[in-house]
């Protein structure tokens, strides 16, 4: 019998004030499959050793532009993931970085983005074996604007081409014994119902989780 990846999923519902969890959650546990045991939780109070201690993946889709983290919280992840956890971050999961130890964890800031348009995504480069069998895709999507942080090692996977310059969407980033994966994409329903979005979402969390891409 092959076991399943414990993995946990936070949001938020009636505080988030643009993206809240229950529009997308039944669409993005559809998406990773029979292969992930999923706990879909609000808020941030989960993000303590004691509770994220028994999974393998965490998913951050937080909306908590206005909040910071406990600094217990901001603890517990960052020795969830140096541990060996796996952090799969998407769209407005990067919210924490009103924390700057979880900004630096992330690899990246957000900085603000342009009107919703159509993006054409496009595979960065490289040979990571994330990637291997992913395929550029075009979608409807917030332009996601980001800081990189200089000091952090990142593998940019995939950009969109928007006002005559391509930029990040998507990277991997190694973090002590552990992995952290970010997407852009996510906005709304529709995001994931892109099937060659779900593609990289269930790419990603393989990664992340190291279950079975190095």
């Amino acid at each position: 019998m092959t076991s399943t990846i414990p993995t946990l999923l936070l949001g938020n519902n009636d505080d988030a004030p643009y993206h809240p969890l229950r529009a997308v959650q039944e669409r993005i546990i559809a998406i990773l499959g029979a292969g992930y045991d999923v706990t879909a939780a609000e808020g941030t109070s989960h993000l303590r050793p004691e509770t994220l201690k028994p999974y393998s993946l965490v998913i951050s889709y937080l909306d908590i532009w206005k909040k910071v983290p406990a600094p217990a919280e901001v603890a517990g992840l960052l020795h969830y993931v140096a541990g060996g956890g796996g952090l799969l971050v998407v769209h407005n999961g990067i919210s924490v970085q009103g924390s700057p130890e979880l900004s630096q964890l992330i690899g990246a800031r957000f900085t603000g983005h342009p009107a919703y348009t159509t993006l054409p995504f496009a595979l960065a480069g490289g040979d990571h074996p994330l990637t291997a069998s992913l395929q550029p895709f075009v979608m409807d999507e917030e332009p996601y604007r980001f800081e990189l942080d200089p000091l952090a090692q990142i593998d940019v996977l995939l950009t969109y081409a928007h006002e005559g310059q391509d930029w990040p969407a998507a990277w991997v980033r190694p973090y002590g014994l552990g992995r952290v994966a970010y997407l852009a994409p996510g906005h709304h329903l529709p995001s994931f119902q892109s099937e060659a979005y779900a593609d990289w979402i269930r790419a990603a969390a393989k990664w992340a989780s190291g279950t079975g891409l190095a």
